[in-house]
C-alpha cells in the first residue's frame, strides 16, 4: 500500500511582502472607489487634449457609476479627489519601498521573473491549460509562483502601475508644467484619462482572475500565507502501482 501524503509547511512570503501586499490592496481599492467618484463628475471619455459635452466621447456611461460604488459621498468631487490624491501618494511611496526591497534581496529576480525554460510556447501553453481547469497546484510546484502568476505580475508592477501612476499625473496642470513631455508622450489630456481609465479596468479585472485563483488554490491555505508568511504545500497525489 502507498502511504498517505504528508502535508509540508513552508515560509513563503517575507513580512516585507506581506505587509506591502496589504496596503496595496487598501489603496487600490480607496482608489478604485475614488476615482469612480470622480468620473462620475462628467462620465465620458475622449482622445485628445480637449474633451467637453458637445463633443464626440469614445465612451459614455449615461449617469456614471452607482453611489454605492463611489467614495467618500455623493457626487463630491472635492473629497473623491482629495481622497484619490492621498491614497495614490500611499500607493507610490508603498510601491517604491516594495521594488528597493525586492532589488535589494533579489525577489524579482529569484520568484517574479520567469527564465527561458517557463517562457517557450509549450510550457506556457501547458500552464494555460492547466489553469482554464482550474485544477488546484499540489506538490514541490505549488511553493512558488507559476509561469501565468510571474507574466501577470510583471505586467502589474512593469506596465500598468507606471501607466495608471504616470497618466493620472498627466493629468494635472501643475505637473504639466514641470513635465510637458508626457502630454505629448500620452496624446492629450483627455488621452491620458482615457488610459488611465483603461488601466484601471485591466487592474480590476487582473483583481478578480486574481480572487478566483486564490478560491481554487485553497482561500484559507492563501490568506493565512499572505498573514503570516505559512503556507501548507498541497500534497501531490501518490502515484498508482499497478
Amino acid at each position: 500500500m502507498t502511504a498517505p501524503p504528508t502535508s509540508e509547511i513552508v515560509y513563503r512570503h517575507t513580512r516585507i511582502v506581506r505587509i506591502a501586499h496589504w496596503i496595496n490592496a487598501l489603496c487600490f481599492l480607496l482608489l478604485l472607489l475614488s476615482g469612480l467618484q470622480i468620473f462620475n463628475a462628467h462620465p465620458m471619455l475622449y482622445w485628445g487634449q480637449a474633451g467637453a459635452n458637445f463633443d464626440r466621447p469614445w465612451l459614455s456611461i449615461s449617469g456614471g457609476f452607482p453611489d454605492l460604488l463611489t467614495l467618500p459621498n455623493h457626487r463630491d468631487l472635492g473629497a473623491g479627489r482629495n481622497w484619490h490624491f492621498f491614497f495614490a501618494w500611499m500607493l507610490v511611496i508603498n510601491g517604491l519601498l516594495y521594488i528597493a526591497f525586492s532589488l535589494t534581496n533579489r525577489h524579482f529576480a529569484r520568484d517574479i521573473l520567469p527564465d527561458r525554460q517557463e517562457l517557450k510556447p509549450a510550457h506556457l501553453w501547458e500552464q494555460i491549460v492547466h489553469h482554464a481547469q482550474f485544477k488546484r497546484i499540489t506538490g514541490p510546484a505549488a511553493k512558488r509562483y507559476n509561469t501565468l502568476q510571474k507574466l501577470a505580475y510583471v505586467v502589474v508592477i512593469f506596465v500598468l502601475f507606471p501607466l495608471i501612476i504616470l497618466t493620472g499625473l498627466t493629468m494635472s496642470p501643475g505637473f504639466n508644467a514641470i513635465a510637458p513631455v508626457f502630454l505629448d508622450l500620452f496624446g492629450g489630456r483627455q488621452s491620458a484619462r482615457s488610459l488611465h481609465f483603461i488601466a484601471a479596468n485591466l487592474l480590476v479585472a487582473f483583481l478578480l482572475i486574481h480572487l478566483v485563483e486564490v478560491v481554487v488554490a485553497g482561500a484559507w491555505n492563501e490568506i493565512r500565507s499572505m498573514i503570516t508568511g505559512k503556507f501548507t504545500v498541497p500534497p501531490a497525489a501518490p502515484e498508482q502501482t499497478p
